[in-house]
């Protein structure tokens, strides 16, 4: 009986062991295929065989230290940052924290290199216009500048030849008068305004809306001669200037009239009879019966010539 007893424990411990055995080749074995898959990963992922894998980074290397990137930047002396041990906890902390930050990442655009090199090229083009728009803007105000000057140049000496000619023609149609041409803001020659001042003999005001209306319409006939003078011009076309004149100012226009048409033509509209004897050349409009304008024409001087 003990014989049996002895021999049921020995198969009981038999089995054991076998079943042990058995356990530790299966582990034995899983290891193994977690080892080959973990070669294959690292050839696959990293491009490097086991054997530098574990050279270059095995757990008896040293590693950088767990700390924030910038803490963990080189000295300022250039040299690296001091080393410690590798510690497996550490790492798996840091292989957890780099994992999260990757997920945060996204995905990976296989397409990004394609787009960014789109972009690129499309900055590049958009760089060169705003450039090239940069450029122009700089011309256009270099032109403006020019133009401005030449503007200011021209409207200046303008302004000099038709003052002093308003002044001389104002006496003329006005004897013993003053007329002046006045500049609201000389300091602004592009943005100034021009202000008449007149006052006919025996008058103290300057203002033209004080002058009668005969006053005003002779005002503004010697300004419109005294461009005529200071700019001449092929010929001047006045509509019933001297409407409202009495005989001895129309008399005076006359004059200077005849000035005006030794270098250019007049085309003038008057209903005045003084005005129409002037001329070399008349030209009327009237209705018909049937209600059709009519023109006759009457040239003055062959007439008297004849």
């Amino acid at each position: 009986m003990a014989v049996r007893a002895r021999l049921r424990d020995l198969g009981k411990e038999h089995d054991d062991l076998v079943s042990t055995v058995h356990r530790d080749e299966l582990a034995r074995a899983q290891q193994q295929m977690r080892v080959e898959q973990l070669e294959a990963r690292a050839v696959e992922e990293l491009g490097l065989a086991p054997e530098v894998l574990l050279g270059d980074y095995g757990p008896d290397r040293p590693v950088p230290p767990s700390t924030p990137p910038d803490s963990a930047a080189p000295a300022q002396d250039g040299s690296p940052a001091e080393q410690v041990p590798y510690v497996r906890e550490e790492q798996q902390k840091r292989l957890r924290a780099a994992e999260r930050q990757l997920s945060m990442l996204g995905k990976v655009n296989p397409l990004a290199l394609e787009e960014f090199s789109a972009l690129e090229e499309r900055h590049k083009f958009l760089t060169e216009q705003v450039e090239d728009l940069k450029r122009t803007r700089r011309d256009l105000l270099d032109i403006v500048s020019e133009l401005d000057d030449r503007v200011e140049r021209v409207f200046t000496e303008a302004w000099n030849d038709v003052r002093d000619a308003f002044a001389d023609v104002f006496r003329r149609l006005f004897p013993g008068g003053e007329g002046e041409l006045l500049l609201t803001d000389p300091s602004d020659m592009l943005g100034t305004g021009v202000e008449v001042e007149a006052r006919p003999p025996g008058k103290k005001v300057k203002r033209l809306s004080l002058l009668s209306g005969g006053e005003r319409s002779l005002v503004a006939a010697a300004f419109l001669v005294a461009l005529f003078k200071a700019r001449p011009s092929p010929f001047y076309i006045l509509d019933e200037v001297e409407a409202a004149l009495d005989d001895t100012n129309l008399g005076r226009l006359l004059e200077i009239y005849e000035e005006l048409r030794e270098n250019s033509q007049l085309l003038v509209i008057t209903h005045q009879k003084r005005t129409m004897e002037v001329g070399d050349a008349l030209y009327g409009v009237s209705m018909r019966g049937d209600g059709v304008s009519a023109v006759i024409s009457q040239r003055l001087r062959e007439a008297e010539s004849a």
